[in-house]
């Protein structure tokens, strides 16, 4: 595989992940996209790609940035890892770690 196709891949998986962490189906979240009730299949499937428009649309939907939509697709370093952990954290736990990074300094 190569790098393209891997960074497809990861597209294609984030999706999903944050279509699941919210609860909700490929065909409500096309809907709300303002599309038909297959196209995040498309995507999820392969068939497609979104344009760079509906892929801001995504991160907004979703309420990430592009750097916390791509943080895991650079590889498996440490900040990666952390990142990835800290993105399945509760609003709570994210708190919390903020406090102990600001005694940290």
């Amino acid at each position: 595989m190569d790098e393209v196709q891997g960074y497809e891949i990861y597209l294609r998986e984030r999706i999903t992940e944050l279509r699941e962490q919210h609860g909700i189906s490929e065909h409500r979240l096309s809907l709300e996209l303002g599309r038909s009730g297959s196209y995040i299949r498309s995507i999820t499937s392969g068939a497609a790609l979104p344009s760079v428009r509906e892929l801001f649309n995504l991160m907004a939907y979703f309420e990430v940035t592009p750097a916390e939509f791509f943080a895991g697709a650079g590889g498996t370093s440490l900040r990666t890892v952390l990142g990835e952990r800290l993105r399945a954290l509760s609003q709570e736990d994210l708190e919390k770690v903020s406090a102990f990074l600001d005694w940290i300094k």
